[in-house]
C-alpha cells in the first residue's frame, strides 16, 4: 500500500517561525521560535525584529521539525509555504528557504494562503473537513467569515473587519488594562475572575443599519474606544479601574458579535458545520459560547486545539497535504510574497 505524501510546511507571516511535518492527515511534527518577548517591549510585533527573527530561527526550527519526526530533509515529498498575507520582510525569509529546500532537494513547492491553511489545520485533529463548511477565522491580523467548498480552491469569503481586527482589540484593551502583550491569554485568564455583564460595552455592526450593509462584517474600533473611555473616566474620577471586571465585559462584547454573526451567517448559508481558527479561536468563552449557542441551532462546532490555533508550520503542511492529495499543479520557483494576498487565491 503507498503511503501517503510526506510534506513540510514552513510558516512567517507574523513573529513566529513555525515548521511542520504532516503525512496526510497525522501531525509527525509541529515546531515553533516565537520572537514574542522581542516584540512585547514595543507593546506590539516590530516587522524588522521579527523578520531578523525568522533568519536566525530558520534552520534551527526546520532541523529540530526533522528530528521530532525522525526523518531526513530528503525524505520529504513536497515543501509547502506561506506566502501570503503577512508581514512583507517576513514573509520573505519563508518563502526563500522553501525555494532553497524545494531547489535544493528536487521537491515541488505550494505557495499556500494563511487564512486557509488555519482552515485546513483541523484536519490533524478532526479528520476530513466537511464541505461545505463555514470558518471563522479570528487573529490579531484578521476577523474574517468564509465559506469553504473546497480548501484547496474554493473559499468564499462572506465578511470581513472594516477596522481593528479581534486580535487587535484584545492587545490594545489589555495594555489599558495593564496587561502584558500578547493580549489575548491575559484577558481571557484576568476575565474568569470578573463578571461578563459588569459593563454593557457595545456591539459593533449588530444595529439594523449595520445589518443592511455589513451583516457578516466585523468592527471592534468603537469598543475599544468604550473601553478606554470607560477606564479614562473612572482614573479621572480616582476610583480603581476593577481590572477582571472590566476584561470579562469586554470579552464577552467580542465573542457575542463573531459568535452571533457566524451563526447567522451558517444559517444564511445553509450550513451545518462551523470550524473556528485563528490565534483568538484559543480564547475560552469564544468556544464555550460558541458550542452552546451552536447547539440550540443545530451546527456543529470545530475547533482546534490552542496550540493549533496561533501561527505554526503544521497549518501550511496540512494545507499543503491536501493540495497533493488533490494533485493541485504545484507553484513556480519565483512564486512571490504577498502581503496583501486575498484569501481567494488559496494556491500560488
Amino acid at each position: 500500500m503507498k503511503q501517503e505524501p510526506l510534506v513540510l510546511g514552513i510558516e512567517t507571516s507574523c513573529d513566529e517561525t513555525g515548521v511542520g511535518i504532516v503525512r496526510g492527515h497525522t501531525l509527525l511534527a509541529d515546531a515553533v521560535a516565537s520572537s514574542v518577548e522581542e516584540h512585547a517591549r514595543f507593546g506590539g510585533v516590530v516587522p524588522e525584529v521579527a523578520s531578523r527573527a525568522h533568519l536566525e530561527a530558520m534552520v534551527p526550527t526546520i532541523e529540530r521539525a526533522c528530528d521530532t519526526a525522525g526523518i531526513a530533509l530528503r525524505d520529504v515529498d513536497a515543501i509547502a509555504v506561506t506566502n501570503g498575507p503577512g508581514l512583507a520582510g517576513a514573509l520573505l525569509v519563508g518563502v526563500a528557504a522553501a525555494k532553497a529546500l524545494a531547489l535544493g532537494l528536487g521537491k515541488p513547492i505550494y505557495g499556500v494562503n494563511h487564512l486557509a491553511a488555519h482552515i485546513a489545520v483541523d484536519q490533524l485533529e478532526h479528520g476530513a473537513l466537511p464541505e461545505p463548511c463555514l470558518a471563522l477565522l479570528v487573529s490579531g491580523g484578521h476577523s474574517s467569515l468564509l465559506k469553504v467548498t473546497d480548501v484547496t480552491a474554493g473559499v468564499e469569503p462572506l465578511g470581513a473587519t472594516i477596522d481593528d481586527a479581534a486580535g487587535e482589540a484584545f492587545d490594545k484593551v489589555a495594555r489599558l488594562l495593564g496587561l502584558p502583550f500578547p493580549g489575548g491569554p491575559h484577558i481571557d485568564r484576568v476575565a474568569r475572575e470578573g463578571s461578563s455583564v459588569y459593563v454593557d460595552f457595545p456591539r459593533g455592526l449588530t444595529a439594523r443599519r449595520d445589518l443592511e450593509r455589513h451583516r457578516f462584517d466585523f468592527s471592534f474600533s468603537g469598543l475599544k474606544t468604550a473601553v478606554a473611555r470607560w477606564v479614562e473616566a473612572r482614573e479621572r474620577a480616582g476610583e480603581p479601574v476593577p481590572v477582571s471586571d472590566v476584561a470579562a465585559s469586554f470579552q464577552e462584547a467580542v465573542c457575542d458579535v463573531l459568535v452571533r454573526k457566524a451563526l447567522d451567517a451558517a444559517a444564511s448559508q445553509g450550513i451545518e458545520d462551523l470550524l473556528i481558527g485563528g490565534g483568538v479561536a484559543a480564547n475560552s468563552r469564544l468556544r464555550a459560547m460558541a458550542e452552546e449557542r451552536a447547539s440550540r441551532l443545530g451546527i456543529r462546532v470545530r475547533v482546534p486545539r490552542p496550540g493549533l490555533c496561533t501561527d505554526n508550520g503544521a497549518m501550511v503542511a496540512a494545507l499543503g497535504s491536501e493540495m497533493v492529495a488533490r494533485g493541485r499543479t504545484p507553484s513556480p520557483l519565483d512564486l512571490p510574497a504577498d502581503s496583501s494576498l486575498p484569501v481567494t487565491s488559496v494556491l500560488a
